[in-house]
């Protein structure tokens, strides 16, 4: 039977919603959208570029958890309301996907709360489960 489990960030949303961080599902990787929120303390800075850092820091701890990491993703997307607030992250983004190279895509669409500048949601398979 095929491996599945649930990975908890301890994000308050996690619970209030019905989600979890990230899914194992045998090989694969399935991380939700993450915002810029540090959820040991539930704040965010009002920085695109630091919320798009912290967003990958959260994914990176569940890629961990699950075994994998950046290196392992296949697929990203990153969804900001403001088409604007992008480029400024491409640096950060360069430092974990640059050598990955992933699939991937941007959207423009309004986030859950407006304090949210950027989400980013990736899938990995991992090498060896």
């Amino acid at each position: 039977m095929t491996e599945r489990r649930a990975i908890l960030s301890g994000s308050t949303f996690e619970e209030q919603i019905g989600y979890a961080r990230a899914v194992v599902d045998g090989d694969w990787v399935h991380v939700s959208g993450t915002t810029g929120f540090d959820y040991s303390t539930m704040t965010i800075s009002d920085d695109v570029v630091e919320q798009a850092a912290q967003c990958l820091r959260n994914i990176g701890q569940a890629l961990e958890e699950a075994g994998c990491g950046f290196g392992d993703v296949v697929r990203v997307r990153y969804l900001l309301p403001d088409r604007a607030d992008f480029e400024p992250c491409w640096p950060v983004l360069r430092e974990c996907f640059g050598d990955v190279r992933p699939a991937a895509t941007m959207l423009m669409c309004g986030l859950a709360d407006p304090r949210m500048k950027i989400e980013i949601e990736v899938y990995a398979r991992r090498r060896s489960v």
